[in-house]
């Protein structure tokens, strides 16, 4: 698979987004995979959202899929939702397109912070979904800090976890950290793409990265824009059985509370 991971720095307007989004997957049409960063379309923010978001059905998204149509690529693209049928409500959201232009969409779970609280509902369900030939569990930013859903991913069969962020200063460590822990965890190549730029009162910190099942680091981009392209090797069984984790959970195994005694006695 040849993925391409967009570390570049949104605008508010959605529709600039959109054709800078067509733009790069036509640039890119010997790409099987393309992702952009959280809320790319419309930029990170908490307030005017009318004017930041996109209905999931509407034609912006649309030509999105035209052009992946075109291009022979899947992506997967940050934006602001207007939630069907509640005006004024929105959701932090990445839409997923397939090469044929079909479309899923996937809701923030973990939602960051009291300013994103307020201004975005929660998903409820975690998505698996077939680009570019493999199961992906797309995730959202502050998601990738919790091993459960990329866990939950894995064991419903997911092959790439694909994580797509707008992290911020001083938080740049923790996702170094938690991107490659969650290929490890559960020996699945990881793509991680990183916003840039300024917006809010934020330092974005760019440092989108490939990472292999053993939790290396495959390719990875700096603090300022690129679009880093990195070839990721078919899915294979994991050469070593004793480090599997995934047949090796004990399901069985509960807590138990008890404070210490003389002896060790109960």
């Amino acid at each position: 698979m040849k993925a391409a991971l967009a570390q570049l720095t949104p605008t508010p307007d959605p529709l600039e987004g959109c054709a800078r989004v067509r733009e790069t997957i036509a640039a890119r049409a010997g790409a099987d995979l393309v992702l952009f960063p959280e809320l790319f379309l419309g930029g990170y923010a908490s307030e005017g959202l009318e004017a930041r978001s996109l209905p999931a059905d509407g034609p912006e998204l649309a030509a999105v899929a035209a052009s992946c149509r075109e291009a022979g690529t899947a992506a997967v693209v940050g934006f602001t939702e207007a939630l069907p049928g509640a005006p004024g409500r929105f959701a932090n959201a990445a839409a997923c397109f397939d090469a044929a232009g079909g479309r899923a969409v996937y809701r923030k779970a973990h939602l960051f912070g009291p300013a994103e609280q307020s201004a975005f509902e929660p998903g409820g369900s975690l998505l698996l979904t077939r680009l570019a030939g493999r199961a992906v569990g797309p995730q959202i930013c502050f998601d990738v800090e919790f091993p459960e859903p990329a866990r939950e991913l894995a064991r419903a069969g997911a092959e790439l976890l694909a994580t797509i962020a707008a992290n911020m200063e001083p938080y740049a460590a923790d996702h170094r950290l938690a991107v490659r822990a969650r290929a490890l965890d559960n020996r699945l190549p990881h793509l991680y793409v990183n916003r840039t730029g300024s917006e809010s009162g934020f330092e974005f910190v760019g440092e989108s990265c490939a990472v292999g099942p053993d939790g290396a680091v495959i390719a990875e981009l700096g603090r300022e824009e690129g679009i880093l392209e990195v070839e990721l090797p078919d899915p294979a069984p994991h050469p070593d059985a004793q480090t599997e984790y995934l047949g090796q959970i004990r399901p069985d195994l509960h807590v138990i509370v008890q404070e210490p005694t003389i002896g060790g006695e109960r």
